[in-house]
């Protein structure tokens, strides 16, 4: 300013003394404010808040999940932090503790605060309550961009400190609001019900709370009934039966033991009990804020389809496990997902669904999981994933399960809004009394059951069922033909896992049904005519008895689904031939009673996926030179050209799981009139009884693929070696994605390379078999030795060698023959093979079973620094084992 006056004119020096005499006369009404004559009173608080009131965690894993939230908050890289879960399973609970204990422990935290959500939320009132906590008033603010600023600069002036939003709904832009999470400053503290809300928000790290144990809600249910409740140890056993009904969620634990305070009755207890079982039961007796905490998350969906797909979960049982493709088929099935769309697109919306309703907490996902409702979509799901079959049950299904008081506030959906009968699981024997089936109803379930028959008196009156779901009656062997007479709306109708014979007659009058599905009816033999089912767009006849195709079968033109794996089926495939509409089509490629005609699937052009037994060589190159145009995303041909039964085939991959597969039985591919044409795009590829091969070389048309990952070679009598180095580079590049090899039951295979001796040195880098990473050979009776070091290290990818049954294996890493100079030895003789130096750095397993003959593994010494264990079992002979560089787990199962 002084500087101006120097420099400026008259005009501008009296500019100047104006705003210098302004400045004055503020500076001195600040200085007279100031003045207190009477001195200064002021309230001192602690800055970091008040603990708030809760009630004692029950549980290891809370404890587990509060020490993670500690040890994240104490991390001044993470910044912020969700916690989610289903309603009323203690999420809130974790988040006071933690609050409460950073009020006490020394951190260099200087505030902690703590907001409330409401479902009802808006940025404007989560705006006014940020201000309440820190101090500020912006109530007169009605910038909504001002008050985030003024908000910020509240919460930056505090420095280092925590803000707690507990029951977040929906996600938000924090820099809307006004939080400003930042290093050395804010860190923020969320709980949701949706874990997509946790990584919306952005979230770093996010932790499930998990409902409680049996023994740690027995524990609070005893905490909460109180000293004063006296209980017999015939009423203990109740009552803990009693807590087991609250499905380990603390709210309806802490409610049901308030409830049950004060009563030391037997009968009193028992009738809780029985009340408790039964779901419509529960719903009275169970506190009503519970259910309400549970509807608000089933509310917060808002989406119509979606509510829609979640109350389809209740139509099973209580603690049923569901596979997520089953549900899937059922939401199409029901029009909830469009079926007009490709398989692969329904299957994704599906998923994408079911994703939603998991995050969300509605349901829960199933792990380490053996299946209960492996049905029609045998292949559909197996075909996705690496599931293997155990008598009747698929391992490594997806699954997910409702949670009991989930399933209890969908039933209270379903009874208040729509007109549904759901007797799931209930041990019925007989069909609900037909006054239960009012003409109002919409959709019925009743699997599960132990129903014997529908006697001839039942006829329900229900002109608006469109779902009824029967399916799991394993004793139900008849139904009588007048059931369905008065059910003209019918769309789905599932008796699959039924023990019915014959199906009525009345079917074939539902002209509205588009799912008709009978997987699993192993007793059906009949069907009745389908011709006036011309709404049909799936039907399902896989493992029934049927031995002819259905009449009728070939006018439903608007069949989209088709599953006929039924093994004593009996067809030439022509009937399929008008089915154009089909993007799904199984028919029992183990069976040689249906041979399929290339002339009867060419003009199928929307399929999807298809599996079936090609008639002979010609008929099978004919459909793969098709596929390359028109061809399924997924499939299994088989080539079988045996015309006899034959004996029957041992179950192998394809058999419970495909993708792109390719079955060779009984054929001659080397000396046969026509050559053998692969796939381009095969994945997998078994050669079974095909006499004529000599080696995986002898397979020419592999030369044309190259997405093969795994080959399994089983039977063939004339192969004598895997491979040759005289046609190595010619198939080279079809073996270079091979990830697994099984041989099985090679009689004559006395090596897996011709010239085993002349292979001293690696080979290139990224040729054939460079990826492959796991080895097995079964029932080999004359191999004796199975690699050499140099073989090994060219399958510098290998991570399991499994060697079973084969009677001459004598060692299973030979080093004879091999010039040792070129693996550090000084002298080329065989009396120094124990200098040789075996390494291999991705080997994981070795698994060795029923091999009398094997003396040795390697006798150099072996360096496999991943090697994690070895399984022998069955080999007396063995005596010495490999020195490794490391400690290795040796499992002898038996000698």
């Amino acid at each position: 300013m002084f500087h101006e006056l120097r420099e400026g004119g008259v005009f501008r020096h009296l500019k100047l003394f104006v705003q210098v005499k302004k400045l004055t006369g503020q500076v001195t009404y600040l200085v007279e404010r100031g003045r207190f004559s009477k001195g200064i009173l002021a309230c001192a608080q602690e800055s970091r808040g008040y603990a708030l009131l809760t009630t004692e965690l029950a549980g290891s894993m809370f404890q587990i999940n509060i020490r993670k939230i500690w040890d994240w908050l104490m991390n001044d890289g993470v910044l912020m932090i969700g916690v989610y879960g289903m309603g009323g399973v203690g999420k809130t609970s974790v988040l006071i503790h933690i609050h409460n204990m950073l009020l006490t422990a020394v951190t260099n935290f200087d505030s902690v605060f703590w907001v409330t959500i409401s479902q009802s939320y808006s940025i404007h009132k989560l705006q006014c309550d940020g201000a309440k906590i820190v101090g500020i008033d912006i109530s007169e603010e009605s910038d909504e961009r001002k008050r985030a600023a003024r908000l910020s600069w509240a919460f930056k002036r505090r420095k280092r400190c925590i803000l707690f939003l507990d029951d977040v709904w929906n996600h938000f832009p924090l820099e809307r609001v006004g939080i400003p999470v930042r290093t050395d400053g804010l860190k923020l503290v969320l709980t949701s019900r949706s874990l997509d809300v946790c990584r919306r928000m952005n979230c770093q790290n996010s932790v499930k709370v998990e409902p409680l144990s049996m023994e740690e809600a027995w524990t609070l249910f005893v905490d909460n009934l109180g000293q004063q409740t006296s209980l017999s140890p015939e009423v203990k056993k109740v009552a803990r039966s009693v807590a087991k009904q609250c499905a380990g969620l603390p709210l309806a634990i802490i409610t049901m033991a308030r409830s049950m305070r004060g009563v030391e009755e037997f009968c009193e207890w028992r009738h809780a009990l029985e009340k408790l079982r039964n779901t419509e039961e529960r719903l009275e007796e169970m506190d009503m804020a519970v259910l309400r905490v549970l509807r608000f998350s089933y509310d917060h969906l808002d989406n119509e389809m979606i509510q829609q797909c979640f109350l389809c979960c209740a139509l099973y049982p209580e603690d049923f496990e569901i596979d997520r493709d089953i549900l899937i088929e059922s939401f199409v099935d029901e029009g909830l997902v469009n079926g007009m769309k490709s398989l692969e697109a329904m299957f994704d919306e599906g998923h994408t669904i079911l994703n939603k309703l998991e995050n969300n907490c509605l349901l829960g996902k199933v792990e380490n999981y053996v299946g209960q409702d492996a049905s029609s979509h045998i292949v559909i799901s197996m075909m996705k994933r690496g599931s293997q079959q155990v008598e009747g049950y698929y391992v490594g299904s997806q699954l997910v399960i409702m949670h009991d008081l989930v399933r209890a506030m969908a039933i209270d959906v379903i009874k208040v809004n729509y007109h549904f009968l759901v007797k799931a699981g209930l041990q019925l024997t007989e069909i609900p009394d037909e006054v239960e089936w009012t003409e109002d109803l919409e959709k019925v379930s009743l699997m599960c059951n132990w129903i014997n028959e529908i006697p001839t008196d039942i006829s329900p009156r229900c002109p608006k069922l469109r779902i009824l779901i029967l399916k799991h009656n394993e004793s139900l062997t008849r139904i009588c033909d007048s059931f369905f007479v008065h059910m003209s709306a019918l769309e789905v109708l599932d008796l699959s896992f039924t023990d019915i014979e014959v199906l009525p007659k009345s079917v074939s009058a539902l002209s509205t049904l588009t799912a008709l599905l009978l997987t699993s009816c192993k007793r059906l033999k009949h069907m009745p005519s389908l011709a006036k089912l011309q709404a049909l767009l799936r039907l399902d006849l896989s493992f029934t008895a049927i031995t002819e195709i259905p009449e009728g079968l070939e006018v439903l033109v608007n069949l989209k689904w088709l599953n006929l794996y039924a093994k004593s089926l009996v067809s030439s495939g022509k009937e399929i031939a008008n089915l154009t509409q089909l993007q799904f089509l199984i028919l029992h490629w183990w069976s040689r009673n249906i041979k399929v005609k290339v002339e009867h699937i060419s003009c199928l052009r929307k399929l999807e996926t298809f599996a079936a037994n090609l008639c002979n060589m010609h008929h099978f190159n004919a459909y793969v030179k098709i596929m390359h145009k028109y061809g399924p995303r997924s499939y299994l041909l088989q080539l079988d050209t045996e015309e006899s039964l034959g004996k029957s085939p041992r179950c192998f991959f394809a058999e419970v799981c495909f993708s792109k597969d390719v079955i060779i039985s009984n054929s001659k591919i080397r000396t046969g009139e026509t050559p053998l044409m692969l796939p381009f795009y095969i994945q997998r590829l078994k050669v079974e009884t095909c006499h004529d091969i000599r080696s995986l070389c002898d397979v020419m048309s592999l030369n044309n693929t190259t997405s093969l990952k795994r080959c399994e070679i089983a039977d063939c009598d004339g192969q004598e070696y895997l491979f040759s180095l005289s046609c190595f580079s010619s198939c080279c590049t079809s073996r270079r994605s091979l990830e697994s090899l099984e041989l099985n039951s090679l009689k004559n295979l006395h090596s897996l390379c011709k010239e085993i001796e002349a292979v001293t040195q690696t080979f290139p880098s990224g040729g054939a078999f460079s990826c492959l990473k796991y080895f097995c050979i079964y029932h080999c009776p004359n191999i004796k030795k199975l690699l050499t070091p140099g073989l090994l290290a060219y399958l510098q990818n290998l991570e399991e060698i499994t060697v079973h049954n084969c009677k001459s294996m004598q060692e299973i890493i030979s080093v004879d023959g091999i010039d040792y100079e070129s693996y550090g030895g000084k002298n080329s003789c065989v009396g120094n093979r124990d200098a040789i130096i075996v390494s291999h750095s991705k080997l994981v397993s070795l698994s060795l079973k029923h091999l009398p003959e094997l003396r040795s593994i390697c006798r150099g010494q072996m360096v496999c620094e991943s090697l994690q264990n070895f399984r022998i079992f069955k080999c007396p002979k063995l005596t010495r084992l490999p020195e490794t560089a490391t400690s290795v787990q040796i499992l002898y199962d038996s000698f």
